[in-house]
Parts: C-alpha cells; structure tokens; sequence
C-alpha cells in the first residue's frame, strides 16, 4: 500500500470518531452558551484547563512514548510487559502530581463545580477513570486497533453530550452539568478496559519494573512537562490578563474566536495522534521512508487545510450565532488572524511531531521555551497597539514565524528527493 492511500484510509478509518468528537465539542459549547448561565462559555474553558492539569503529561507525554515502543512489539511479548508496566506507574504518578497541585488552591473545586465533598469525591472518580481511559485507548491504537477507538470515541462523544444536555435542560447548574460530563467521559474505561482484555493487550501483565522503560518513557513525560509550562501555562496566563484588562464580556469575544479554534484543531489532533504519529513512530529506524511520509502528509494537508479554513471565514456569519449566541458576531474581526495561525501551526505540528517521535527531549523542549518566548514576546507589542485583536494577531504572526523555522529545520525531510 503506497504512504498516500495508507494515510488516506487511516484518516477516513478515523473520520467517523473526530467527526463525533467535533460534533460533541460544537453541542456542549452552545449549551453552556444558552444554559449555562452568564460566563458559561468561560466557566467551561476554566474546567477545561483544569482537566488539563491531570491530563496533558499522560496524554501528551507518557502516552505518546507508549505508542512509539509498543507499537512494533507483539503483545504480552518481555518487552511489551516492562514499558505496559512503566506506562501505568508514571500515569499514577502524573496522576498523584495533579492532585497534590489541586491542594494548593483548595477552593478551585468549590468555584467551579459547587460546595460538598460529594462533588469533590465525584471530581476524583472522574479524573482517575479519564487518566485510565486515555491509557487503554494508547493500548488500542499501538495495537492498530482503529476500529475500537473509533467506536469508543463515538461512545464517549454521544454520552458525555447526552449527560451534559440532561442535566442543563431540566434546570441544573453549570458546575452539575460539568462535574456530570466528565463523569460520562470517564465511564468508557470500562468498556475500554473490556476491549483490552479482549485484544489481549493487557491480561498478560506481569513482570517486573523495568529501569530502561521508566528512563524511555520519562523522556516524553519531559516532553509534556514543558508543553505544560510554555503552552497550557502561558495560555491561562493570557486568558487572564484579557479578563483583568478587557472584562468578561468583551473577553468572551475572544473565547468564542478560540473555542472555534478549539473544535477543530482537536479534530485535526485526534486524525494526527491515531493515524499520523503511529505511522511515524513506526518509521523512525528508517530515515528515507519516513522523509517520504512527511512530504506526503504535508504536501496533502497544505490545501486541503488553506481551503477547509477558507471555508469556515465564509461561512462566519453564520457559524459564530449558530455555534454559540448572535451577540458573538462581533468577534468577526478576530477571525481571519485567528484562522491564518491555525493553518500555520498544523503545519509545524505535522513536523515537529518528528522530534516527537524520533524522542529528541532537548530540542523538542528548547522549541517550546522558544515559541513560548516569542509569543509572549509579540503580544507585548501587539495587545497595546491593536487591543483584543492583538491577541489573535500574535496568533497568528507567532505560528506564521514558528511554521518558516520549521521549514528550515527539517528542509531535508520535506524537499523531494534529487
């Protein structure tokens, strides 16, 4: 099968479940939006960066790492076992790590969902449930288990809505309606779980610790350390110099530009992190094929990309009053900066992912302190002089810059062969 129609079938094989997951994303925004309540859209984006908090080291880290080695092992194999067995101790850890960061602002919790340790405990549940099933979702795609992630996220996608929507519409609160939404998501471990056991992914553990996989899989979880501190980080630190400079309802403007963002730059991260990294992972040890791949990918992303988000600037209009409420239509001017700097960081995203892969901590970490920089960097200049469009206009210059460095990094992977 040639690089382009294996690409091509894994992405359509993984249509149905983005499709689902942006679709799940576009509904639980316009509930939250009508429903929710005064700053609902904004209580939803703080949530968000929460679960993020517990999330972005095991998925975009320890994860990640789990891919890459498992996906050439045969399941239950020595090996197989002793980075499975390191997977799930540093997943616990980040775990622990995320509730011990909680404690130190006690009354976060209390804020969004409501008082009482039932919510409390309810979080807790949830969030140990999310971490596993993010982790036996890994286990299902290093397998080439398409279809069962494919279905799990439909699943995931359908229920959380449905708990969301229920709660929302027969009058529940906000932070009720949250808590219940990841509860829903976390609940498809268990059919994940069934699903594992049923691949025979993961009833063969049994071996002991092993130092080599704690050290491979530390190095990815270095990787998300630093995509925590210069992305997530810098991110909420920029939600809330707008909120102090600019207010909750001028600010809400930008949110509604960035949740847009949002759906479908996670449908375009679930078609890369199921079908793109697990190709290049298993690519790695052969340098020629893997130049090919890239080429292949960018060289089909790039218009199809520039003509989807061209797609979505016509129809602004339209979409911003359906997507959440008609008064967000005057955050139009924040628009086309906004889409401009998606095409560019898809694009860096599909090459920097070979950092990713290849696991080059150090550089894959100075990127990040270094994109980090330039963006704060420009909106020093840009958010006086330009006011809210400021922020969208570092967006888009900050990705424009990182996409041409990009370019020149890797020219030798994303030139045709002489």
């Amino acid at each position: 099968m040639s690089t382009l129609r294996r690409f091509l079938k894994g992405s359509v094989g993984a249509g149905v479940a983005v499709g689902a997951r942006g679709i799940g994303a576009v509904v639980l925004n316009k509930l939250l939006a009508v429903y929710g309540g005064p700053g609902g859209l904004t209580l939803l984006a703080h949530f968000q960066n929460l679960l993020g908090l517990f999330t972005t080291l095991p998925g975009e880290g320890i994860n990640v790492g789990i891919t890459k080695y498992l996906a050439p092992l045969r399941a239950g194999s020595g090996r197989y076992r002793a980075w499975l067995g390191a997977g799930v101790l540093l997943n616990a850890g980040a775990l622990l790590l995320g509730m011990g960061l909680l404690l130190l602002r006690p009354g976060l919790l209390a804020e969004l969902l409501g008082p009482g340790l039932a919510l409390r405990l309810g979080f807790g549940v949830g969030i140990v449930m999310l971490v596993s099933y993010a982790l036996l979702q890994t286990l299902l795609l290093a397998a080439g288990r398409l279809r069962h992630y494919v279905l799990l996220t439909v699943w995931l996608s359908g229920l959380s809505v449905a708990a969301v929507a229920m709660v929302l519409l027969r009058g529940g609160s906000a932070g009720m309606a949250l808590l219940v939404y990841l509860l829903a998501q976390g609940s498809v471990a268990v059919p994940a779980l069934w699903l594992a056991f049923r691949s025979g992914l993961v009833h063969r553990w049994r071996s002991k610790m092993s130092v080599v996989a704690l050290r491979g899989l530390g190095r990815f979880l270095l990787m998300a350390v630093s995509l925590l501190l210069f992305g997530k980080a810098v991110d909420f630190a920029v939600r809330d110099l707008l909120i102090t400079r600019y207010g909750l309802a001028r600010t809400d403007l930008w949110q509604a530009v960035v949740k847009l963002s949002d759906n479908y730059t996670m449908v375009f991260s679930a078609v890369v992190s199921s079908v793109y990294y697990p190709r290049l992972a298993a690519l790695v040890g052969q340098p020629d094929a893997m130049r090919r791949y890239v080429r292949t990918v960018l060289l089909l992303l790039a218009p199809v990309l520039a003509a989807g988000l061209g797609f979505i600037y016509l129809l602004q209009s339209w979409l911003l009053p359906l997507l959440f409420e008609p008064r967000f239509l005057a955050a139009r001017p924040l628009l086309a900066p906004q889409l401009i700097g998606d095409w560019a960081k898809f694009l860096s995203w599909v090459l920097l992912y070979q950092l990713t892969a290849r696991a080059q901590v150090g550089r894959y970490v100075a990127v990040q302190m270094g994109a980090a920089t330039l963006y704060v960097g420009i909106l020093a200049v840009l958010l006086p002089r330009y006011q809210l469009l400021g922020a969208t206009l570092t967006h888009a210059v900050h990705y424009c810059l990182l996409l041409m460095a990009c370019a020149v990094y890797f020219r030798a992977d994303w030139r045709p062969s002489a």
